[in-house]
């Protein structure tokens, strides 16, 4: 079975702040912007919905009211996937083109690249743990998976990855995954050049 990494820059902040806030009127631009994605989801889904599952728009009005949440930890996926959303709403969609669709521990490899070039302080692995998932959130057992990287962080990497550029750290890698480590520092210049802005991404 293949999975996808999806990325998005935004403030993680204020993204984080969304959650919870009972904001009527994102709610209602949430359900009419992914009308169509809400059905089609809640086809996808629609076993599980059966057996109690929330729909996708019940679960997109628990996150952004900060409950009530199914107790079931079966059906948390669906807050997982409200939460990206959230995300692709209000975030830049960022270049997925090496992470989309991939097998395996790719990702995995890709961090052995950026480790290669001296980059430590982000992994794209990461992205598939669910831990970048706001507190109060239910985690589900597998997809999505979500994951956050800080600004600090992103600045901290890409002034890794320039100090090996510089001092000729440089080794050669795999085309395919020298193609997927050029799309991450492509992310982290673009968080360069937003001040409190960092990434953060689902594996789904």
């Amino acid at each position: 079975m293949s999975s996808s990494l999806s990325v998005f820059l935004l403030d993680p902040l204020a993204t984080r702040a969304l959650v919870g806030s009972g904001d009527e009127e994102l709610l209602r631009r949430l359900t009419e912007h992914f009308g169509r994605d809400l059905a089609e989801s809640d086809d996808w889904f629609s076993h599980e919905i059966g057996n109690g599952a929330p729909t996708a728009a019940d679960a997109l009005r628990a996150v952004v009211h900060g409950g009530p949440y199914a107790e079931e930890r079966d059906y948390a996926f669906q807050y997982g996937y409200a939460y990206m959303r959230l995300c692709r709403s209000t975030g830049r969609f960022l270049n997925n083109s090496n992470f989309s669709p991939f097998r395996g521990a790719w990702l995995d490899a890709v961090d052995e690249g950026l480790k290669a070039l001296g980059v430590t302080e982000v992994s794209v692995a990461e992205f598939g743990y669910g831990f970048g998932l706001p507190a109060g959130v239910p985690r589900g057992y597998d997809y999505p998976g979500g994951g956050e990287w800080t600004n600090r962080a992103c600045l901290a990497a890409l002034a890794q990855f320039e100090q090996a550029e510089r001092e000729g750290r440089a080794p050669e890698l795999e085309p395919d995954v020298a193609d997927a480590v050029s799309d991450v520092i492509g992310w982290l210049r673009q968080v360069e050049q937003r001040p409190g802005f960092g990434v953060i991404g689902f594996v789904s």
